[in-house]
């Protein structure tokens, strides 16, 4: 299936891939890869990469036939995979990712876009200045703000509102979404490695899926993922000036108040409830049913049903009787 947002330049033959990694001392077959996909997605097809302990478990059930990994990790990988053993994991798969995808690392506006008033848009009311891109679909009884932007390919579906001033872009938004004024929806994520000579930044090929029934407040910024999507859930509710960091999944039914901001790769349960102002790290994973109150810094994972506070966030009870 081809990307809607990003052009595949596949397949990439697997000596290809020694090359550009510059690998020299293993031993290369002759094998074509047509994508570049996390452990979870990834089929026969494709190269995936293991660069955490913390992700053992999915490795060893992976699809992929080959690996970036390091030694260290190699052995987690099903005999059916074969691990390629590169020095630095992320940066290889920075490479091989713009290889595949050679204008992810490109966010310029797009600059095929036209008025909606010359566009047939009938089921559209819509402000001034409202402008389209190539190959946009919009579902019918939709309203668009003055001034807004929805850029090349994205999908939105029926019964959606979008505010004044907001910009979508590699985002698919699902029927009876809400998105309020001045947001900034599917923009490359914070993704880089720092290096004392020039920063390095990672390509982001994933999307932003905004489900059923969501709300997003003025000013929110979600970005789109880097190897997977952003995926906000049903009927999940964000207040104003928040942010989504790249990966980020937040699941069905969850409430986040003003000013929170969720690190990249975190994942958000279901009926979950977030106070103004709280932090959360990035590649965490918080519980169904958990409440966090305002202001609170998560720096490890929060199981089903807690109910957690201050810095570093703890059991609610706990922090009570430590501050009475």
């Amino acid at each position: 299936m081809s990307h809607p947002f990003f052009l595949n330049k596949g397949p990439i033959s697997l000596v290809k891939v020694y090359d550009l990694l510059k690998i020299t001392n293993q031993k290369k077959n002759d094998f074509n890869f047509y994508d570049i996909k996390d452990l979870q997605s990834a089929n026969k097809d494709s190269v995936t990469f293991f660069h955490s302990k913390k992700y053992k478990e999915v490795a060893k059930s992976t699809k992929a036939s080959f690996c970036l990994t390091s030694d260290l990790l190699k052995d987690f990988l099903p005999t059916t995979c074969e691990p390629i053993i590169v020095n630095n994991i992320l940066t290889a798969v920075a490479i091989i990712t713009e290889e595949f995808y050679p204008n992810s690392l490109e966010d310029e506006f797009d600059n095929k876009v036209f008025s909606i008033e010359n566009l047939d848009y009938n089921n559209v009311f819509h402000g001034k200045n409202v402008l389209i891109g190539e190959n946009v679909r919009i579902g019918a009884n939709c309203l668009i703000g003055h001034n807004t932007i929805i850029e090349k390919n994205v999908h939105i579906g029926d019964n959606c509102k979008i505010g004044s001033n907001t910009i979508i872009r590699n985002s698919i938004i699902r029927n009876n979404v809400s998105i309020l004024d001045n947001c900034t929806i599917g923009k490359k994520g914070f993704g880089f490695f720092p290096n004392k000579k020039k920063n390095f930044r990672y390509p982001h090929i994933g999307i932003v899926i905004i489900n059923e029934g969501c709300e997003i407040g003025c000013g929110a910024t979600i970005d789109r993922g880097s190897m997977s999507n952003t995926e906000i859930g049903k009927n999940t509710f964000l207040d104003n000036q928040i942010h989504i960091a790249h990966n980020v999944k937040i699941g069905e039914n969850t409430i986040i108040a003003g000013q929170v901001g969720i690190a990249g790769s975190s994942t958000i349960g279901d009926n979950v409830r977030i106070g103004g102002q709280a932090g959360i790290s990035g590649h965490l994973k918080i519980g169904n049913n958990v409440d966090i109150a305002g202001g609170s810094g998560v720096i490890k994972d929060i199981p089903d049903n807690s109910r957690v506070m201050g810095y570093p966030a703890k059991n609610l009870r706990e922090f009570l009787r430590e501050n009475k």
